[in-house]
């Protein structure tokens, strides 16, 4: 099962490591390697929370996001999206922003670094949308409960979380305006960046989410349909018609975990700046390890770890929450890459521990009463 799941993480780490040595020696293996287990513990709860998206995917949308998904990820956001960035900020083309990235690494790693607020403000608001949705919801199972019983009871207000998350936004961007004139900087119109920047994650995150969301009921309501069917034709014995909807709703999932990857690779990639300016060593290490969070974001699904330890998922939100709130502080002050992955990986932790702890008392208490 493990050889199955991961024997895809595997190659691609030895092939990884391979082109390593002969791109740049022994130094450039160590690189690749320690970029991968930064990628790794960055996004380990994006793994958990993708998890609970893709077990609503049958086998062909799950062999989707493992191969075209890595693709996406890998080539998309590990190695095009600086590139990007580059081009956009400087106001270049791609070709010249690719020769820069080659030839000039420390103008291109300035550049992405000056190109970090609006990148951080996107990628904040969107994930700050995904902690503040799941904690305004009433669910049957509560991890803090204290906690999430007030907020629960709030979230039945309309648009909360949109409101937050705007006062959130403007709060930001006018602490880093007011941040950049007190140390005498002309970055004033960094503010309207951030402002932009993040209102476009929040768009992002209505116009995907929205879809995807609409279209996971439509597919429920399929399904629902295409039961009654089957068990209509096992009354008349006439033929099942295909469901359409399926695919459609699977396909603005999967587009949905394709930019919610994107906003967790945020991080890493703006991280990775701070161990190499080497475009080719960053795509190869952090493709490396976004192949394992993929991975095993297919083993929680087969295992049905989620299942299991039902505090993951919002340990997992939690660590997202956490996240948000990091990468909009790095608007204005760095914050130490493991800093970052700590917080998630305690919170995560955390979780996992307490459903343990559920779990036996469950059991304790199942055999109370047999007894």
């Amino acid at each position: 099962m493990v050889l199955k799941t991961f024997g895809w993480s595997f190659a691609i780490t030895a092939l990884g490591l391979v082109a390593a040595v002969f791109y740049g020696g022994w130094q450039a293996f160590g690189i690749v390697a320690i970029l991968s287990v930064l990628e790794i513990s960055l996004s380990f709860d994006n793994a958990v929370v993708n998890a609970g998206i893709l077990k609503k995917m049958n086998a062909f949308w799950q062999k989707i996001f493992l191969t075209i998904g890595v693709l996406i990820a890998v080539f998309g956001m590990r190695l095009v999206f600086p590139v990007v960035i580059v081009a956009i900020s400087a106001k270049i083309g791609p070709i010249e922003a690719v020769e820069l990235a080659i030839n000039d690494k420390e103008m291109y790693e300035q550049l992405v670094t000056d190109a970090h607020p609006s990148i951080a403000a996107f990628g904040g608001m969107f994930l700050l949308m995904i902690f503040l949705d799941f904690i305004f919801e009433d669910r049957d199972i509560k991890w803090l409960a204290w906690l999430e019983r007030p907020l629960a009871k709030l979230g039945k207000v309309d648009m909360l979380s949109a409101c937050i998350a705007l006062i959130v936004l403007v709060i930001t961007s006018m602490t880093f305006a007011a941040n950049a004139h007190q140390h005498g900087g002309v970055h004033v119109d960094k503010a309207q960046t951030v402002l932009i920047s993040g209102v476009l994650g929040l768009i992002t995150y209505m116009v995907v989410g929205g879809l995807s969301g609409y279209f996971e009921n439509k597919l429920e309501e399929e399904e629902e349909a295409e039961h009654e069917a089957e068990e209509e034709a096992k009354r008349t014995g006439k033929p099942v018609s295909a469901v359409a909807m399926a695919g459609k709703a699977a396909f603005f999932m999967f587009l949905y975990l394709e930019v919610l990857d994107a906003s967790f690779s945020f991080d890493g990639v703006i991280g990775a700046f701070a161990i190499t300016n080497d475009i080719v060593l960053m795509a190869l290490g952090l493709g490396i390890g976004a192949m394992y969070v993929r991975s095993l974001t297919v083993y929680l699904v087969r295992q049905g770890t989620l299942d299991d330890y039902v505090y993951l998922e919002h340990g997992a939100h939690y660590a997202i929450g956490a996240l948000a709130v990091i990468l909009l502080v790095t608007i204005q002050y760095e914050i130490n890459e493991i800093i970052t992955g700590l917080v998630g990986v305690l919170l995560i932790g955390w979780s996992f521990w307490s459903s343990v702890r559920r779990n036996k008392r469950l059991e304790l208490e199942g055999s109370t009463a047999e007894a």
